[in-house]
């Protein structure tokens, strides 16, 4: 069966990182079921030819306006598939989609009419914003890591940049390589317009945020640099939990210290260590 990744090079590694990503959520028991979804805005790679495909599916609704994505590509996961399954049939288990010119609807195009994630709505209002403001940043990943979650079970951490604190203080490289921090949304129904809009206000500052008692979402330059920012914070809630079932309250490193790594990295100081 012909695919549109063939003669594609480009477009086949995009979807091919996502496939990987896809692997490594499930390795790292952060994708239970179908849980967690990926949408990475592919239109660069996209030719004429791909323009006058044909829709293989009836025109599907968003659900709400978005002006900034009219004509736009995303590769989407599949509504109900795996990611252990996405790793190794990436174009069985999602789709490529095409935003319609009136903003508010589009078509699947390829390989097959999966439909995409039920979540698709906040994803796409996240891609909108980020083209609205000329970011570079192409994907958007939503998975289950068990530390944070567990973490966000706690009311103490929940208040701003409580948890940005603690886990940039566990190890050096947290605070280097998520640089923003951690932002927070309460508890809302998953794919609820609540849940869609208080996660859009917090990607305004944060590229990683914490759904309260669910999971989290990131965005980033692609989806390798997505996911590599909820790992690096997982592993210092991992590093903080590891402390606390030893019995002690782990210090931290000090102000002082997080400050020179700044320094040191030329990181972008946007909240208190």
């Amino acid at each position: 069966m012909n695919s549109i990744l063939d003669s594609r090079p480009a477009l086949k590694a995009a979807v091919d990182d996502v496939a990987e990503v896809a692997g490594y959520l499930w390795q790292k028991g952060w994708a239970e079921r179908n849980g967690g979804n990926i949408t990475v805005n592919i239109t660069e790679h996209v030719d004429d030819a791909i323009r006058h495909m044909p829709a293989i599916s009836e025109v599907i609704p968003i659900g709400t306006t978005l002006p900034h994505i009219k004509g736009c590509y995303f590769y989407c996961k599949g509504t109900g598939k795996r990611m252990r399954d996405m790793a190794r049939w990436p174009m069985q288990n999602g789709s490529i989609i095409r935003i319609l010119d009136d903003c508010a609807s589009y078509v699947i195009i390829a390989d097959q009419p999966v439909m995409p994630t039920s979540e698709l709505p906040s994803h796409l209002s996240m891609h909108d914003y980020l083209i609205s403001t000329g970011s570079k940043y192409k994907a958007s990943v939503h998975t289950h890591p068990i530390e944070l979650v567990a973490m966000s079970h706690n009311p103490a951490f929940l208040g701003k940049d409580v948890l940005t604190r603690i886990l940039w203080s566990m190890i050096p490289e947290t605070l280097a390589f998520a640089p923003l921090g951690l932002g927070v949304v309460p508890y809302a129904l998953p794919g609820s317009v609540k849940l869609a809009e208080a996660t859009l206000e917090q990607i305004k500052d944060y590229d990683v945020v914490l759904w309260e008692k669910h999971g989290i979402t990131a965005v980033g330059q692609d989806v390798m640099d997505a996911f590599d920012q909820i790992d690096v914070l997982n592993k210092a809630a991992t590093i903080y939990l590891r402390a606390k079932s030893m019995g002690f309250e782990p210090d931290g490193m000090t102000d002082e210290a997080m400050k020179e790594v700044q320094d040191v990295f030329h990181l972008p100081k946007t909240r208190p260590c």
